[in-house]
């Protein structure tokens, strides 16, 4: 059996609500008619939660929560927690219990699995790319409405980093802000004037001369945006290690090795969450008893 990795863990109370509203949108008013219609009460069953392509895994919580919110007594043996690897044809979970709980379960609970699992193995994908350099990758905010702590979470369980979580808790300047604020000065005077002790400030700049004018302002760290290996090379060795870099803007699996390798800190990747291809996972029963 595997546990989930060190740190990767959600709170039960998000658990608990995403599911539950999960299933409320499938049942709906009339319930599950399929399975109450064919399969008897009392019925058991059980199966194993196996991914059909090889990939890392997350959501293994709320894949145990989909099954146990509709009958507690369901047992859920994790095989791979979160932040595992899994092989084509590798057990994720056995499952057991009453068959309407499981069946009227299993979309739910695959359809987590599914797409958090995508995420966490694009996120690995990225992360194996810049091995051996110090960039870190971290995502965005291209997350599904609803959905983003759960994303987040899938990236962490890939390896990868978290950018803010919201607009609540750091300030990213962008150039839409600096045209609305007048220039680079006046909203970074006004962003420190306004921020907590606590609160990060980040500025995108698009040229050397904004990195010389955003640094004599101090922010914490730069969004290098948009720019090519040359001009992210000059910009790091400018920066000189005085604030975080943050490297974005059209980052793929073939390009992400060269931007790490300029030397920025981090490298952020808007496909992590809104691109990832979803890990074919499926249940498949194995018994059934009266």
């Amino acid at each position: 059996m595997s546990a989930p990795a060190p740190g990767l863990h959600l709170p039960t109370s998000l658990v608990d609500k995403a599911v539950a509203e999960a299933l409320a949108e499938d049942l709906g008013l009339g319930g599950d008619v399929t399975t109450v219609a064919t399969v008897p009460a009392g019925t058991r069953a059980a199966g194993i939660i196996a991914a059909r392509k090889p990939g890392t895994v997350a959501g293994v919580q709320l894949a145990e929560a989909a099954f146990k919110t509709l009958d507690p007594f369901v047992t859920f043996e994790t095989i791979v927690g979160d932040g595992g690897k899994v092989e084509a044809g590798g057990a994720i979970a056995h499952v057991s219990g009453d068959a309407r709980a499981l069946l009227t379960g299993e979309r739910t609970a695959l359809n987590f699995l599914g797409h958090l699992s995508g995420i966490a193995t694009l996120t690995a994908r990225y992360v194996s790319a810049i091995a051996g350099t110090k960039a870190r990758i971290i995502d965005t905010r291209k997350t599904t409405p609803g959905l983003r702590a759960l994303e987040k979470f899938a990236v962490r369980c890939g390896g990868g980093v978290n950018h803010r979580f919201g607009l609540f808790d750091a300030v990213l300047i962008k150039d839409n802000h600096i045209i609305a604020a007048g220039g680079i000065g006046p909203a970074l005077d006004r962003a420190r004037a306004h921020a907590g002790h606590m609160v990060k400030i980040e500025i995108e700049v698009t040229s050397l001369d904004e990195i010389d004018e955003a640094l004599q302002l101090d922010p914490d760290a730069l969004l290098l945006d948009n720019m090519d290996l040359s001009m992210l090379k000059a910009a790091v060795a400018e920066v000189a290690g005085r604030v975080t870099t943050e490297a974005s803007g059209g980052v793929t699996l073939d390009t992400v090795r060269a931007i790490a390798e300029t030397g920025v800190d981090l490298i952020s990747v808007g496909a992590l969450t809104h691109s990832a291809p979803v890990l074919d996972i499926g249940l498949d029963f194995t018994e059934q008893s009266q």
